[in-house]
């Protein structure tokens, strides 16, 4: 074999290979610019530390003591002052609706109980559903409170600020909490995407796609005839990922088991209107599973299912708030987790119905014209 071995003819083959792709512009995107483009974002998203956590401040003392440890804080740049509140009812409805994920609470008598010589306590609240974001949270609010107390000696008051942290949804802030409900909304979209996106590109390598357009069934009838069996195959997985989840690692639904399903239900109509998107982009199911693998990974990385988003510079969160998933998530831990209803979640879930209708405009445009 070896002996009729001709390298003009490699030659031949590989100029060959390299013309198919130049004329192959997904290809040629995916080669050149993807790799670049996954760099820029992903060094910037990849970030496991926890800074610019939302705080809420409730300060009935208002005194000029209390000031001083707001400000130990708030200027310590692991806090945000996002919100002042006049009650600790207030706090605690901001934590619910993940506005803010830490509460300060000082007492009423803050300023008077240091300047007797008596200790201070003051409460920190912690919305535990991220483990991650309550652990540093609690650290961080600890470290402050002692260096306050080092400032206070050294200006020869014997007192002192006690903290007691309390985390809330999560008490023992176990990790499963908070990754199971973020892979429940993975599974659902990745595998309805994949599935969806294959199923049509294998219309059109098949030629059938061709033969259904000459008979009398509308774009639209197509349309729905195709994605209504995958309907029933998402439906079929979250119904056996919440069942397993519950079996297996023991997390339930804390709040309405309807309006998740409603949520959950509306989510997947826009899974699988990224998928019929991705095939209308695509010529084969090589670049199909390209263009799917494509979104597929940013949304992983940059949703927070792994890093808090908080902590990502904010062009990456503006990028990461056009994925569904990103609100879908929140949806999924406020409810499983938080036990709140929509009305507390209304503002991821207005995101994600406005983009999932965007979508699926889109997708109905770029279908009918591919079609036509």
């Amino acid at each position: 074999m070896m002996s009729n071995f001709r390298f003009y003819r490699v030659l031949t083959i590989t100029k060959k290979e390299f013309i198919h792709i130049k004329r192959d512009k997904p290809s040629m995107i995916i080669s050149f610019i993807l790799p670049i483009m996954m760099l820029m974002i992903f060094g910037f998203a990849v970030n496991t530390d926890v800074t610019d956590v939302e705080l809420g401040i409730y300060d009935p003392s208002a005194t000029y003591e209390s000031k001083m440890l707001i400000d130990a804080f708030i200027h310590a740049d692991y806090f945000v002052d996002t919100m002042r509140l006049t009650s600790i009812g207030q706090l605690e409805k901001a934590i619910e609706k993940g506005d803010i994920k830490v509460g300060l609470i000082l007492p009423e008598d803050f300023a008077s109980s240091i300047l007797r010589g008596e200790q201070a306590n003051i409460q920190i609240l912690v919305d535990g559903s991220d483990p991650t974001i309550a652990r540093t949270a609690m650290q961080y609010a600890l470290l402050i409170s002692n260096h306050y107390n080092l400032n206070l000696y050294t200006s020869t008051i014997e007192s002192g600020v006690k903290a007691s942290p309390m985390v809330l949804y999560n008490p023992t802030l176990e990790s499963a909490k908070f990754n199971v409900p973020g892979v429940v909304g993975l599974i659902l979209q990745n595998i309805t995407i994949i599935l969806t996106a294959l199923a049509m590109v294998r219309e059109k390598e098949l030629g059938t796609i061709e033969q259904l357009i000459m008979t009398p069934v509308t774009s639209f009838e197509l349309i729905i005839g195709k994605l209504i069996p995958y309907i029933f195959i998402g439906i079929y997985d979250f119904v056996i990922v919440m069942i397993l989840s519950r079996l297996v690692f023991g997390i339930s639904v804390s709040g309405s088991f309807l309006e998740l399903s409603l949520l959950g239900f509306i989510f997947l109509i826009g899974a699988l209107s990224m998928g019929m998107l991705v095939s209308t982009i695509s010529k084969n199911q090589g670049q199909a599973i390209q263009a799917t693998l494509a979104f597929l990974l940013p949304s992983v990385l940059l949703s927070g299912f792994m890093f808090p988003r908080q902590s990502m510079p904010l062009f990456i969160q503006y990028i990461s708030a056009t994925f569904p998933i990103t609100h879908f998530l929140i949806i999924l831990r406020g409810i499983i987790v938080k036990g709140v209803s929509i009305s507390y979640l209304w503002s991821a879930t207005v995101a994600m119905l406005c983009i999932i209708f965007v979508l699926i405009g889109i997708t109905a445009v770029s279908f009918n014209k591919k079609l036509d």
